[in-house]
């Protein structure tokens, strides 16, 4: 199977062929080798005025015949109506015993041959009248292809150079190589493709290596659970309380929890597009929610956004229950519009966040330094950050009065989604 460069180039070579051929059978059986009546009517008529009639001496004749022939800057013939000479200005020019018109002479010049009005022959000779053959063009065509041709090569070479180039990154990377990268030349369809071969490959690095932190991190949260119930297990065959059974029961739900919450982090990960976008009145998902929890008080304005409910209320649970599990009673929640965005508050009367934290909060797995409540898995945040891009929007800490943090959660408001 030949190389694309090889196919492309010979496409070109073809085509320079095709065209070559085809002009020098224009050149040699077009129009422009067709008798012209007309010329010839018209010539002869001129001659004849710029002539001494026929009837004139012989010599005036033939003085007349070189002065045309001086003016003209041609060799000139003059014959009577019989075709015997009466004067010649070239002893090579041929006799009017060829056929009327024109034809190749000595050293490719063109020769007339016409009869006048009077029944004279004219044969005239022009130096600078010459006939192209077909052969000629197609020569004189097929050197210009030639030039073209060579010129083409390390065009085509250097285009098909950058997919190959693109092809073994390609190879590299299905190795398992996520450093991977092409080189970008140019601003061509083909460099377009090595950025977004480039930008491909780096989300595969990213993806993977959040992955991979995410399933190191996961192995190790998972112990605990894991630990206490094996525990709660041994214990409970000896002396199975009620209160062994209660906590095996919460162990048993925690790690169900922190495993739904591993995969859905993974899943947000690996998806950048919401699937559903339903229109939803934020304002009264939180409602349901708040009344699950005991102290919490909610006030705003109805306020609908377009996204995943399920996603959604899964935010709005994990706000809360961060909230009552880190900080303390009342939490106050405010949804809000504001310009082309929703804005969700959530605020409790605890120490807050520190503000070197505010970063490291929304990173998976990771929990306050100095959080005296280590229960949780630490994906609460994650997940609210994340379903919070998903969605178009983003989360962030702010400070409220005194010493207290705030999480704010930004929405697209439906107006601004359709606009």
């Amino acid at each position: 199977m030949k190389r694309l460069y090889q196919k492309i180039y010979l496409t070109i070579i073809a085509s320079l062929v095709v065209v070559v051929i085809t002009a020098g059978l224009m050149w040699r059986f077009g129009p422009g080798f067709r008798q012209d009546n007309t010329v010839f009517e018209i010539t002869r008529e001129l001659v004849s005025l710029a002539l001494p009639p026929a009837t004139a001496m012989k010599e005036q004749q033939a003085q007349g015949a070189r002065e045309l022939a001086k003016r003209l800057k041609i060799d000139l013939a003059l014959y009577d109506e019989n075709r015997t000479l009466i004067v010649s200005t070239d002893p090579d020019l041929p006799g009017p015993e060829k056929k009327i018109g024109r034809l190749n002479h000595k050293r490719g010049k063109l020769v007339w041959i016409f009869q006048l009005g009077d029944k004279r022959w004219i044969v005239a000779k022009a130096p600078q009248f010459r006939e192209h053959s077909a052969l000629g063009m197609i020569g004189f065509l097929g050197a210009i292809a030639l030039i073209i041709a060579l010129c083409a090569y390390p065009v085509v070479r250097g285009l098909t150079r950058r997919l190959e180039r693109l092809q073994v990154g390609v190879e590299t990377l299905g190795t398992g190589d996520l450093g991977t990268r092409v080189e970008v030349q140019g601003k061509d369809e083909i460099a377009q493709l090595a950025k977004s071969f480039n930008a491909a490959a780096a989300q595969i690095e990213d993806l993977f290596d959040t992955h991979r932190q995410l399933l190191a991190n996961a192995s190790h949260e998972l112990r605990t659970p894991l630990a206490r119930i094996r525990l709660g297990l041994e214990l409970m065959k000896t002396d199975a309380t009620s209160d062994r059974q209660a906590n095996l029961e919460r162990d048993i739900q925690e790690l169900d929890q922190m495993i739904d919450e591993i995969l859905l982090v993974s899943r947000l990960e690996a998806v950048h597009t919401l699937k559903t976008e339903d229109e939803i009145d934020l304002l009264a998902l939180v409602a349901e929610e708040c009344a699950r929890y005991d102290a919490c008080w909610l006030h705003g304005e109805p306020s609908f956004v377009r996204g995943d409910p399920r996603l959604l209320r899964r935010l709005i649970r994990n706000l809360l229950d961060n909230a009552s599990r880190h900080g303390k009673p009342p939490v106050e929640i405010e949804v809000m519009p504001e310009g082309d965005t929703i804005v969700l508050s959530i605020t409790d009367h605890g120490e807050g966040i520190p503000k070197s934290e505010w970063q490291n909060v929304f990173k998976p797995f990771y929990r306050l330094s100095k959080s005296q409540n280590k229960t949780g898995s630490g994906l609460g945040l994650a997940l609210v950050a994340q379903i919070a891009e998903r969605h178009g929007g983003g989360a962030a800490i702010v400070q409220k009065e005194g010493s207290q943090s705030s999480i704010r959660v930004t929405l697209p408001s439906i107006s601004s989604v359709s606009g």
